[in-house]
C-alpha cells in the first residue's frame, strides 16, 4: 500500500558539531543556562568562564554544550603550545650548529705547548674547531719553534696559530716568539706560568693560585699547596672543574678566539 519504506533515505544527517579550542579570552555562551563569558582557565577538567561583571562559573566540557556566535560548538582544552626551540650554546659561548658533521681536517693547524693545553682547548673550543675542521696539536715546548714553523711551510691556505704559555715582556718565551715572523703565522699567548693557572682558582677550590719560589718546579709547588700528591691527580681535578669558557681567565679566551679566527679565514 505504501510502496516503499518512508524512512529509508528520507532522514537528514545531523551536521557534526564543530570542536573549538578553548583559548584564553574566547567568549562563548553556555547553551543550557545562557551564562556568557570569556574563557579564563580550567579547573578539575571544567572550563572557567568569566562574564562582563567579573562573575565566574565552571562548566564541564560536554559535547555541544556551548554557543559561539550563535553556533553550537564543543569546547576542548587547547593542546599546550610547544615552547620555541632554545639555542644550544657550546662550551666556548658560541651558538651550536646542530646536525652538521665535523669537517675533514684542513691544512691549517693550531699548536699548543703540551697535552694539558690541548685537553683544555678541546674541552672549551672542541665543538667550534670540529665544525671548522681545525686540528689542535700539542708541542713538546717551544724552544725550537722557529725551526718547527719552517718545517710546517705555512701559506695563505695553510695557516698556523700558536698558543704560548707565559708570554710576557722580557720572558724567554717572548724572545723565542720574536724570532717567528711570517704573514701566515700568528703566535699569541697568555701571561700564566702554565695552562693550569689560566683556570680560575676558585673552580678548583683555591682562593688564589699559590706563588711558587723561583727554582722550584711550579706544578709540584702547586700540588703541595693544594694538598694533592701527584701532578696527574691535580690535573684531573683542574680539567674536571672546567665545563665552559666561564671557568677560565679572559686572556686565554681572547688568545684562543684570535687564533681560531686567524686560521679559519682563508685567502685566495
Amino acid at each position: 500500500m505504501y510502496g516503499e519504506d518512508v524512512l529509508a533515505g528520507g532522514r537528514r544527517r545531523r551536521k557534526p558539531i564543530p570542536e573549538v579550542d578553548a583559548e584564553p579570552d574566547l567568549v562563548v555562551e553556555d547553551a543550557d543556562s545562557g551564562f556568557c563569558g570569556a574563557v579564563v582557565g580550567f579547573e578539575l577538567g571544567a572550563v572557567v568562564l568569566e562574564d562582563r561583571f567579573g562573575k565566574r562559573r565552571n562548566f564541564p566540557l560536554t559535547p555541544g554544550a556551548f554557543l559561539l556566535d550563535g553556533v553550537r560548538v564543543t569546547l576542548r582544552k587547547a593542546a599546550p603550545k610547544a615552547a620555541p626551540g632554545q639555542r644550544r650554546i657550546t662550551a666556548s659561548g658560541s651558538i651550536a650548529v646542530d646536525n652538521v658533521k665535523a669537517q675533514v681536517a684542513k691544512a691549517s693547524r693550531i699548536w699548543v705547548e703540551g697535552i694539558h693545553d690541548a685537553a683544555l682547548v678541546e674541552r672549551i673550543w672542541g665543538d667550534d674547531l670540529r665544525i671548522e675542521g681545525v686540528v689542535v696539536e700539542p708541542l713538546d715546548g717551544i724552544d725550537d719553534l722557529a725551526a718547527a714553523v719552517a718545517e710546517f711551510r705555512p701559506g695563505p691556505r695553510r695557516k698556523l696559530g700558536v698558543l704560548v704559555d707565559h708570554l710576557v715582556p722580557g720572558s724567554k718565551e717572548s724572545r723565542i716568539v720574536a724570532a717567528v715572523k711570517h704573514p701566515d703565522v700568528l703566535v699569541t699567548g697568555h701571561p700564566y706560568v702554565d695552562i693550569w693557572q689560566a683556570v680560575k682558582p676558585e673552580r678548583v677550590g683555591l682562593r688564589a693560585w699559590p706563588v711558587i719560589p723561583p727554582g722550584r718546579p711550579w706544578k709540584e709547588g702547586v700540588c703541595e699547596a693544594a694538598g694533592v700528591r701527584e701532578p696527574a691527580d691535580m690535573w684531573r681535578r683542574i680539567l674536571g672543574s672546567v665545563s665552559s669558557y666561564k671557568d677560565v681567565e679572559t686572556p686565554l679566551i681572547n688568545s684562543m678566539e684570535r687564533l681560531i679566527d686567524f686560521v679559519t679565514v682563508m685567502e685566495d
